[in-house]
C-alpha cells in the first residue's frame, strides 16, 4: 500500500504540470490572437474609419429619403358589400405586388409606386355583433363550444360580419390623400351592381321612415282622443278606467316609442348610405418602426466593416492555402 503513494503523488504532480502547460498555451494563443486583431484594426484604421463614415452618411440619407409610413382608413361596407370589399382589396394588393402601373394609373392613382402594401382587417366588436341579432349570439356560442373563442371572433367567416373594417396602406414616404388614397376609395365605390342596390335600399329606408311617421301620427291622434275623454270633454271621468282596461294604451305607447327609436336608427343609417363603402375615419402617415426602418445609419457601417474583414480574412486564407499547394507541388 505504502509503495503506491509516491507514485500517485508523482502522477498528480505530472497531471497538474500538464494542465498548467495547457492553460499557459491557451493563454498564449489567446494573447497572440488578440494582438493580431488589434494589429489588424490599427493597420487598417484609416480604411475602417472611411467605411464607417460612408456607412453612417449613406444610412442617414436612406433613412431620411426612404422612410416607411402607415396610413389607416376605417370603412363601413353597406348593402352587404363586405365580401366585395375584401375581394377588391385582395385584387389591389396583388396589383401593387406585381407593380401593375397601367392598371393602377387607370384607377387614378398617380403615386402608385409609393404604395408597397395594402391590407384589410376587421375592427373586432363582439358586443355589437351579438347585440345586432340574437342569432349571432347563438351562432357564436355554438362555435365557441368546439374551439377557442379568441380565434373564432377573428376568424374570417365571423370577422366579415363586423360593421367596421380597417384598410392599411404602407407607403414609401408620406402619402397624399387626394392622389393616393382617395382614388382607391373611389374605385371601391364604383360597382354598378351595388349602386343599384344602394338606390333601392335608400328608397326603402325613406319609405320606412315615412310609414313610421304616419303610424306615430295616428297613435298621437288616438292618445289625444283618449286624453280628451279622460278630462271629461266628451265622456264622464270613469271612461279613463274603460280605456285602461280595454284599449291597451300601454302597448300603444310602447309601439310609439319603438317606432321613434327605429326611425332614429334608420336616419343614422341613411346618413352612412351615401356610399357603398363609407369611409368613417382616417389616420395618415404614421411613421412605421420596422426591423430596419430608421436604423440604416447604424446597420450600414457595421455591415461595411464586417464585409471588409470577411474579404481580408478570405484573401489571407486563400494566399496561405495557395502557398501550401505550391510547396506540395514542388
Amino acid at each position: 500500500m505504502s509503495t503506491n503513494v509516491p507514485n500517485t503523488t508523482e502522477e498528480q504532480e505530472i497531471d497538474f504540470t500538464h494542465i498548467s502547460k495547457k492553460i499557459g498555451a491557451l493563454l498564449d494563443n489567446f494573447s497572440t490572437y488578440l494582438f493580431r486583431c488589434i494589429h489588424f484594426f490599427v493597420k487598417n484604421a484609416r480604411i475602417i474609419l472611411i467605411l464607417f463614415i460612408i456607412g453612417v452618411g449613406l444610412g442617414v440619407y436612406l433613412d431620411y429619403s426612404n422612410k416607411i409610413y402607415k396610413s389607416e382608413v376605417t370603412v363601413a361596407p353597406n348593402f352587404g358589400s363586405t365580401d366585395y370589399l375584401y375581394s377588391k382589396i385582395d385584387l389591389l394588393s396583388a396589383k401593387f405586388r406585381e407593380r401593375d402601373t397601367l392598371f393602377l394609373k387607370a384607377l387614378g392613382i398617380k403615386q402608385a409606386d409609393k404604395i408597397t402594401k395594402i391590407t384589410i382587417e376587421p375592427v373586432v366588436d363582439v358586443y355589437n355583433f351579438i347585440n345586432n341579432s340574437e342569432q349571432n349570439f347563438e351562432l357564436l356560442k355554438l362555435m365557441a363550444e368546439d374551439g377557442d373563442l379568441k380565434a373564432i371572433v377573428k376568424e374570417t367567416t365571423t370577422s366579415k360580419n363586423y360593421d367596421f373594417h380597417t384598410i392599411t396602406f404602407v407607403t414609401k414616404g408620406k402619402a397624399n390623400s387626394k392622389i393616393t388614397i382617395q382614388p382607391i376609395l373611389n374605385y371601391l365605390n364604383s360597382s354598378e351592381y351595388y349602386k343599384q342596390v344602394q338606390q333601392v335600399s335608400v328608397q326603402n329606408i325613406r319609405n320606412k321612415i315615412k310609414i313610421n311617421d304616419g303610424i306615430v301620427g295616428q297613435i298621437d291622434g288616438i292618445l289625444s282622443a283618449v286624453s280628451e275623454s279622460a278630462t271629461g270633454k266628451n265622456q264622464k271621468s270613469n271612461s279613463l278606467v274603460y280605456y285602461n282596461e280595454n284599449t291597451q294604451l300601454n302597448d300603444v305607447i310602447k309601439t310609439k316609442e319603438l317606432l321613434i327609436k327605429e326611425n332614429g336608427i334608420l336616419k343614422v343609417s341613411l346618413l352612412s348610405s351615401n356610399k357603398i363603402v363609407k369611409d368613417i375615419s382616417a389616420v395618415l402617415n404614421m411613421e412605421s418602426s420596422g426591423l430596419i426602418n430608421g436604423k440604416l445609419k447604424l446597420i450600414l457601417p457595421l455591415l461595411f466593416i464586417f464585409l471588409f474583414i470577411a474579404i481580408r480574412l478570405f484573401t489571407a486564407f486563400y494566399k496561405k492555402q495557395y502557398i501550401k499547394a505550391e510547396l506540395r507541388a514542388s
